[in-house]
Order: structure tokens, then C-alpha cells, then sequence
């Protein structure tokens, strides 16, 4: 590998699965002998919980306001793979704009010198996508990522925020930002899903990178406190995220997206809405026969 870690965003509104799908995607690097950094950037704080079994991370906001200058060793934790762990954390709840952890935390880890100290592979940012405020732009704003990657599912709501990413990454690319790698397709499920966010993809002027189905085996890995690619790593989803993985880091062609404005989006979702729905009654017509 080269001496310079290659930086990746992966973003997602919140609830898609955007944490799971990077943990995977990290330990996946990891099991294959890549040293790899991971950032959480959501004020939740659970980017990488399950690479580190559940064990409390303080986050790195929360360092900064018991003491000056907190070292490496308290801000951070070594989980699954040697995966180093990071969260940026928030703000005290009502107080404070939520965006501000990501700020902060990469400009100590840029005093703390980690990357070079480290000295990563891959350094992946897990960053909340439904605002894309100046703070949780960051890693795509500043040119610290070289590429980002959007976490989205069949629902509207998530292609909604993908669309509004879509425009982050086309607004900040023009100044040295990021450029989009691609969509993850996650929670693949009904069959049309698939179909849809095909579609959505060549409207844009993209490409889905990986399919990541619903699989119970990611639910179960959870519950242990796992990724999938430690509690099964001889399932079919965890090749799913070996797959994912290769492609995420790989040499491929970033691109500018091109968001649909607000009349095209919806006028995109109402024709799916209607082909769905055509679907579904013809089933059940035929169901009744």
C-alpha cells in the first residue's frame, strides 16, 4: 500500500444503515491485513460499536471539555482487526451545533498527528446525511476525503436525503471536495427495490456500487455486539461486505453527480409509486384467482 491513507466518506440519513454497512466494510479491510481508522461522525456516537464489542468510547467533544488536550489513547480504542475507533461525539443535548464533533475531531486528530503516527491504509468517515450542515460537510468540503459514498435504500425518504447529498458533494466538488464514489444500496428487499434504485442512479448520473440485502445474520451479529464479518464470517453476507469492501476502496472513476431538482423528484417517486402499486394489485388480482 501507499504511504498516504486513502480517506473515504460514507454517508446515509439516519436509521439506513450507513454504521453497519462501514463497520462491515472496515473489518473486512482489516481481516485482510489493512490498517484502518474509523471516524464516527454522528452525535449518536455508535459508528463503531460493534468493532469494539459495546466497550465505552469517550467521544472526542466530550474529552475536549474535561481537559485541554487529550492524547490519542483517550480518545480512541482498538477494536475488531486492529481497527482503530473514533467517535466525534456532540454536543450536551439543546446546546451547540451537532456538526461541530467532526470539526473538532479532525483537527486533534490533525495535532495528535494520528495518521502519521498510525500510519492507516484507509481512514473511513461514517457521517450523519440527513442536513448536510458545515460541520457534517466537513469531510467532503475541506478536500479530507478523495471520494464519498452514499448509503441509501428503496424508501423515499432515504433517496430524498441521498438526492440533498447528491447536491453537497456536486456544490463542494467544484472548490477540491470530494467527488461521489457511488451508492450503496442497503436493505435490498422487495423486489422492485433494486429496480428502483437503478433507475435512481442513472437519473443522477451515477452507479450503485454494492446490493447489501436485509439479512437476519446482521441482526444477529448486532445483538452480539459484532460485525458480520466476525461473528459469521462464513455466511453469504459477509462476502456480501468482503465484496462491498473491495469495491469501495478500489481504483474506479469518481463522479458529479446530478441531483434532481424538486419538481423531477417527485415527479421521479410519483411514477414509482404508480408502477409499484400497479405491481402489487396485479398480484393480488392473480392471488384471488
Amino acid at each position: 500500500m501507499s504511504s498516504t491513507p486513502k480517506h473515504i466518506a460514507i454517508y446515509g440519513k439516519g436509521g439506513i444503515g450507513k454504521s453497519t454497512t462501514t463497520s462491515n466494510i472496515s473489518a473486512a479491510l482489516a481481516e485482510s491485513g489493512r490498517r484502518v481508522i474509523q471516524i464516527g461522525c454522528d452525535p449518536k456516537s455508535d459508528s463503531t460499536v460493534i468493532l469494539r464489542g459495546g466497550a465505552e468510547l469517550p467521544t472526542v467533544l466530550d474529552s475536549l471539555r474535561d481537559r485541554a488536550r487529550p492524547s490519542l489513547e483517550q480518545i480512541s480504542t482498538i477494536g475488531f482487526g486492529g481497527v482503530l475507533c473514533i467517535e466525534a461525539g456532540g454536543p450536551v443535548p439543546g446546546v451547540g451545533c451537532a456538526g461541530r464533533g467532526i470539526a473538532a475531531a479532525v483537527d486533534l486528530l490533525d495535532e495528535l498527528q494520528v495518521f502519521e503516527k498510525f500510519k492507516p491504509d484507509y481512514v473511513l468517515y461514517d457521517v450523519l446525511g440527513d442536513v448536510v450542515c458545515g460541520g457534517f460537510a466537513v469531510p467532503i468540503r475541506d478536500g479530507i476525503a478523495e471520494s464519498a459514498f452514499v448509503v441509501a435504500s428503496s424508501d423515499f425518504m432515504a433517496v430524498f436525503a441521498a438526492n440533498n447529498l447528491f447536491k453537497a458533494i456536486d456544490k463542494y466538488a467544484a472548490t477540491g471536495g470530494a467527488r461521489l464514489g457511488g451508492v450503496i444500496a442497503n436493505s435490498i428487499q422487495t423486489p422492485y427495490a433494486r429496480e428502483l434504485l437503478d433507475d435512481f442512479a442513472a437519473r443522477t448520473g451515477t452507479e450503485i456500487v454494492g446490493y447489501v440485502p436485509r439479512s437476519q445474520a446482521v441482526a444477529q451479529s448486532e445483538l452480539y455486539g459484532q460485525t458480520v464479518i466476525e461473528a459469521q464470517p462464513y455466511s453469504e453476507q459477509a462476502e456480501i461486505y468482503r465484496a462491498l469492501a473491495r469495491r469501495v476502496v478500489g481504483d474506479h472513476e469518481t463522479r458529479l453527480p446530478r441531483p434532481l431538482n424538486g419538481p423531477e423528484l417527485k415527479d421521479w417517486a410519483r411514477s414509482w409509486g404508480d408502477r409499484i402499486f400497479g405491481v402489487e394489485r396485479g398480484a393480488n388480482n392473480e392471488a384471488r384467482l
